[in-house]
């Protein structure tokens, strides 16, 4: 009987992982690759936006040539991109936008102390453009009228259950939002489950049916988008608002219709606890052209005001006979 072979010694090496396509971009002043992606991410376990703790981000989406996964990492000075999949092409050509190269920050005057403050302090801050509506518009759908952490959920459960791996080194952590057929398969029960009505779910069906033509929408100016967008039941300004600020990085879309948003910006300017639609706007006057980046700049540098009340406790799905 021949002797047992000897046993592997050392470490052994990891399997090599496939290379990218690969660009390295370097973006015109200052840039914080964190700040301007962050509005992408939907919550802090989004399966589709991860980063890491050396700062390197990660990025999975559905473009028009199909599933890709996006790595960022490096400086401001110089930024690698690697990507994967058939989408992979795609996402480097549209690397640019999405980094705010569309962008023109000068174009913006702060008009009030906090906004100033927060302009000097976040030089880097760009508007990202995707250039895909209907990766911003989905789950933006699932956020109207539940709390993020409702929505954020519904995210998650329904990127697991129904996207695809994310192509790549990250495919057994990331998901790839379904394509429209694949929201369209979606079982009703699925949705229950992730604490989607119906109400939700159909408009998000009435969405993907249009599937292309409103990605077409991305070539149009943001405020025809936005009407156009606006014609689907259950889209409504709140909605295309949040769409139009990720897809087209659109720097006057600003969202009325929030539970919060309101009151932050008028505890901010004005002191007041309590503030509507119409004093938000009144307040964002001044910044005509650009009131989604004076609200940013104002959300990231100023205290909301204090709650009255405990939050809000999600309640779980139940099966209904």
């Amino acid at each position: 009987m021949p002797p047992p072979l000897p046993r592997p010694t050392g470490d052994v090496p990891a399997p090599r992982q496939e290379r990218g396509h690969v660009r390295t971009w370097t973006p015109q002043g200052p840039l914080d690759v964190r700040r301007t992606l962050m509005p992408l991410r939907r919550g802090p376990a989004d399966p589709a936006f991860r980063i890491d703790a050396d700062g390197t981000v990660w990025r999975a989406s559905r473009t028009p040539a199909g599933a890709g996964t996006l790595r960022l990492r490096g400086s401001s000075a110089a930024l690698e991109a690697e990507a994967w999949g058939p989408g992979a092409q795609w996402l480097l050509d549209a690397l640019p936008a999405l980094l705010g190269a569309d962008d023109d920050p000068s174009a913006f005057t702060p008009r009030h102390r906090v906004v100033h403050t927060a302009h000097r302090r976040h030089p880097g801050l760009r508007l990202t453009r995707t250039g895909l509506v209907l990766e911003a518009l989905i789950p933006s759908v699932l956020e109207q009228k539940v709390t993020t952490a409702e929505a954020y959920r519904a995210w998650r459960l329904l990127l697991f259950q129904h996207g695809e791996p994310a192509p790549g080194p990250r495919a057994d952590r990331m998901r790839v939002m379904p394509d429209a057929q694949g929201w369209a398969r979606v079982p009703s029960w699925d949705w229950h489950c992730a604490g989607v009505d119906d109400k939700r779910a159909s408009t998000i069906m009435r969405a993907v049916r249009l599937g292309a033509r409103l990605d077409a929408l991305t070539s149009l100016p943001a405020e025809e988008a936005g009407t156009r967008m606006q014609s689907v039941p259950g889209i409504g300004p709140w909605t295309a608002a949040e769409t139009l600020q990720r897809s087209h990085g659109a720097p006057d879309a600003v969202t009325v219709g929030d539970l919060h948003l309101p009151h932050h910006i008028g505890y901010a300017l004005t002191g007041a606890r309590r503030s509507d639609d119409a004093t938000m706007l009144d307040l964002l006057a001044p910044y005509a052209g650009q009131r989604h980046r004076a609200a940013r700049l104002i959300v990231m540098a100023a205290p909301s005001p204090p709650r009255h009340g405990p939050r809000l406790a999600p309640n779980p799905p139940t099966r209904h006979s």
